[in-house]
Order: C-alpha cells, then sequence, then structure tokens
C-alpha cells in the first residue's frame, strides 16, 4: 500500500490539478489553501465545507501532512531549537528565536550540504539530500509559535539556493493571498552566492537578500569556501549591484570574524573596498 501525500506544500496550481482528481471543481483548490494555510486544519475531515465523499475520496490518497518535531531544545534567552524528520537518515533543524516583538523562524532547505565550507558543521555532516517544500513549510506550521512568526530566514542546514525549486514554492506558500499572505519583507534568504540561481531568486522574488562572505580576499575565501572557485565573490556582488534594492528590499553580507585569521585592519579595508566596488 503506498504511502499517503501530504497536502502541505502544495501550490493552488497543486491543489487544483488534486481537485480534478478527486472529481471536485476547481475552485475546491481555494478551500483547500483555505483550510491548509489560513485555518490550519490538522485533517482532511476538517475540511467541512468540501463535500463528505469529496473528503473521503481526498483521504484515501492524500493526508495534511502536518509533522510534530523529533525534539526540542531550549536556551536560557528563549531561544528555541527543533530537530525535524530530514532525509538520507539524518534529521534537521529550524530554530525559533524570540526578540521583543519580533519572532524569527530559521528553516532548513537541506539535510547536510555540499558547499563544503570549512567552518560549517552542516557541511561537515555531507550532503545527504534536497528537503521536499512539504518539510521546508512543515518547519513553519508544525511548531507551537507557527501564528505568532513575524519573518522567516532561510539560514538552517543546506544552501537554498541548491535546493532553488523546492525554495522557490515554499516561498510562493508564504506570500501568495490564497497561502500565509505574507509581506516577502518577512522572508531573508541567505546564500553563498550560487549562480545562476540567485539571479532566479532576485528576478523571481522580491524577498531579503544575505550574502555569505566572510573574508574579501580571494585566496582565504577559496580555502574555507570551495564555492569561491566556481562563483567568485566580486563576480556576485558585481551581479547584485545590478538589481533594484531600494522600495525597502534589503541586502546584506554575512561576515563571522576568528581572532588572527580575518580581524585585522588589512581585512577590514580590503571588505569596505570590495563592498564598495
Amino acid at each position: 500500500m503506498n504511502s499517503l501525500i501530504p497536502l502541505i506544500g502544495m501550490t493552488l496550481g497543486q491543489l487544483q490539478q488534486v481537485a480534478a482528481e478527486c472529481g471536485m471543481p476547481r475552485f475546491a483548490a481555494k478551500q483547500m489553501c483555505r483550510w491548509l494555510y489560513e485555518k490550519r486544519a490538522t485533517d482532511i475531515s476538517q475540511m467541512t465545507d468540501l463535500s463528505k465523499p469529496a473528503r473521503e475520496k481526498l483521504a484515501k490518497r492524500y493526508t495534511i501532512g502536518l509533522e510534530a518535531p523529533l525534539s526540542q531544545a531550549v536556551s536560557t534567552d528563549g531561544t528555541i531549537k527543533y530537530l525535524f524528520r530530514g532525509c538520507g537518515g539524518r534529521a534537521v533543524e529550524a530554530v525559533y528565536i524570540p526578540d521583543g516583538e519580533r519572532a524569527t523562524l530559521c528553516v532548513s532547505s537541506q539535510a547536510g550540504c555540499r558547499m563544503g565550507c570549512t567552518f560549517c558543521m552542516t557541511g561537515r555532516y555531507g550532503y545527504q539530500g534536497d528537503l521536499t517544500t512539504h518539510q521546508i513549510m512543515n518547519q513553519v506550521l508544525a511548531i507551537p509559535q507557527s501564528l505568532s512568526l513575524t519573518n522567516i530566514v532561510f539560514m538552517g542546514m543546506g544552501e537554498p539556493l541548491d535546493n532553488l525549486d523546492a525554495v522557490m514554492q515554499a516561498i510562493e506558500i508564504l506570500t501568495a493571498p490564497w497561502g500565509l499572505a505574507w509581506s516577502p519583507k518577512r522572508i531573508t534568504v541567505s546564500s553563498i552566492g550560487k549562480m545562476p540561481q540567485l539571479q532566479t531568486l532576485l528576478s523571481q522574488t522580491k524577498v531579503h537578500i544575505a550574502i555569505s562572505l566572510h573574508s574579501p580576499l580571494t585566496s582565504q575565501r577559496a580555502e574555507i569556501m570551495p564555492v569561491e572557485r566556481a562563483f567568485p565573490i566580486k563576480k556576485v556582488l558585481e551581479t547584485l549591484r545590478q538589481y533594484d534594492f531600494s522600495h525597502q528590499r534589503r541586502l546584506s553580507v554575512e561576515y563571522i570574524m576568528w581572532k588572527d585569521v580575518n580581524d585585522s585592519p588589512r581585512f577590514a579595508q580590503s571588505l569596505a573596498r570590495l563592498l564598495d566596488g
């Protein structure tokens, strides 16, 4: 017997296909969207504006798909690390970060990572696989604080642009009027600068962008971030300058400082020159 297919993570277009398959009218897809992303149903039987025969037929092949965290760890500052089922035998983390009136969730997009950054624990695990849109959205919808979230950052396990299709679909669900209807300004995607996927993200969404830089020196960045050899940070920044970051869209740079590695005035001056263009 085949396992049930989760509905969470599906777009309006995909749910229209589900409706057609189950003999429901096309508008039933919007009704399912409302139950999944607005009313947060946990069982198909709760979708009471669908006919009972339609619900029964839907439940034979599909499920809502909410999966509770496997475990959680609470920090003294209120930060909560949730562990979710991943893929390839490896679990993934989502981190809830309260800060005054803000409540941010840091979500994962892959189990492990193949970018090979030497300072990153996720990279040391090796790449186990891409998360599905269902698994990404489940991190958002399955935590107790889901309804109070104000921001989402794709800065958890994995390189988001290495799993672009699933991340783009998650962004669509987060921002579409039939989905969570969030402003894209509530979402930030962090990347090492993987091209041309970065250009796709920039052109097709209005989310904030954060670029992991960590060293302004080509040789050193290539040592700690092998991606520098394929996508030099100078070329990445040249590309970013071609896009409009006015109208509240934000571009930020991530820079970890290590003592006696990249924290001297020389690095500060090189970083300033690099960012100034």
